[in-house]
């Protein structure tokens, strides 16, 4: 049987080896078809030098690279710089050019899904609606950590979307809303910054109980008289959810694509953090055809004490991703 979900990377999976001059662009779409993910994801303000004034010429290189390694671009990562200017924020008619600006870009680069960020508001995306449904791009906002499926802000979304009746306007999942456990390479690097050893076990014990945040803050800060280290460390539970991966199903209708998110892959390929295993099934019964696009962002956790190797992080969880999609799929 054909799997289903299909797989492909976001460009920022490599954002270390590409600052430090050690990958191109090629370099990483050569890679990400070697393991078989074909989808491209591509974020211009950081993957296009000359962003936003990109000419036919680099377009046509784009294309022809994707016909080169048998990939095709999948996601168009948008930013609203809102604070573009010192004296005061973009209006709303700037804001809504702003984003026709790159709906257009993704319109020329024939890609069809464009990720927008959380923080846009509902009825700036409302006005935008024609010009997507016009240049045929699915408008995805970024449901991020902190928030989830099922927040207020989120559903503000949906509901614009199902009065509009529209196709163009939904959501784009980010994995990172199902940390189930404490990220280890979190909860080393704090230690190396002077995190005591047994604070941050105590952290991580109240994180798989589901304590509220605040509630360990409070424990770590006042009770047990907390070092800056361990008192940011608990603070980032703040940020961290853990949202019910049954849930994921019911919304499947609102994207079409999804950030697959990940700060660690074990030898074994696992991941010791986001419950994938969990959230896997749930597509795949879900009938979802769309991509799983690998987000490495565990570099920064590791880079004080060893040499990043964003491609092997990312081969893990394909061979990962390989496994529980085969697996759902057998036992569809």
């Amino acid at each position: 049987m054909v799997a289903s979900v299909k797989r492909g990377v976001s460009l920022y999976s490599f954002q270390e080896e590409m600052f430090l001059g050690q990958m191109t662009i090629e370099d990483c779409v050569a890679f990400a078809a070697s393991i078989g993910a074909t989808g491209i994801e591509i974020l211009p303000e950081q993957n296009m030098p000359s962003f936003p004034n990109i000419d036919d010429r680099q377009v046509a290189w784009w294309k022809e690279l994707m016909v080169k390694h048998g990939t095709e671009l999948t996601c168009y990562d948008m930013f609203l710089d809102t604070k573009v200017r010192k004296d005061r924020w973009m209006t709303d008619e700037e804001q809504i050019d702003s984003i026709r600006r790159d709906l257009i870009l993704c319109n020329r680069l024939g890609i069809r899904n464009m990720r927008v960020l959380v923080f846009v508001r509902p009825d700036i995306l409302e006005r935008c609606v024609p010009y997507a449904e016009e240049l045929d791009v699915h408008m995805g906002v970024e449901v991020h950590a902190p928030w989830h499926m099922e927040h207020a802000w989120i559903l503000r979304t949906v509901e614009v979307a199902d009065r509009l009746g529209t196709k163009h306007l939904g959501l784009l999942p980010d994995m990172g809303i199902f940390m189930k456990h404490y990220p280890p390479v979190y909860r080393d690097r704090f230690i190396r910054q002077g995190a005591r050893p047994e604070v941050a076990q105590f952290i991580v014990e109240q994180h798989e109980q589901k304590i509220m945040a605040e509630y360990t803050i409070y424990e770590v800060a006042v009770k047990m008289k907390g070092n800056p280290a361990e008192v940011r460390m608990a603070e980032i539970l703040r940020h961290q959810p853990f949202a019910n991966p049954k849930r994921i199903r019911d919304y499947i209708p609102y994207f079409r694509h999804i950030q697959a998110k990940f700060y660690e892959m074990t030898e074994d390929d696992r991941d010791p953090t986001h419950a994938y295993d969990e959230v896997i099934p749930e597509l795949v019964a879900g009938g979802w055809d769309g991509y799983l696009s690998s987000e490495y962002e565990g570099n920064r956790w590791i880079q004080d004490v060893q040499t990043v190797d964003s491609r092997e992080q990312v081969r893990r969880q394909h061979r990962m991703f390989e496994r529980l999609i085969a697996q759902a799929e057998g036992a569809r």
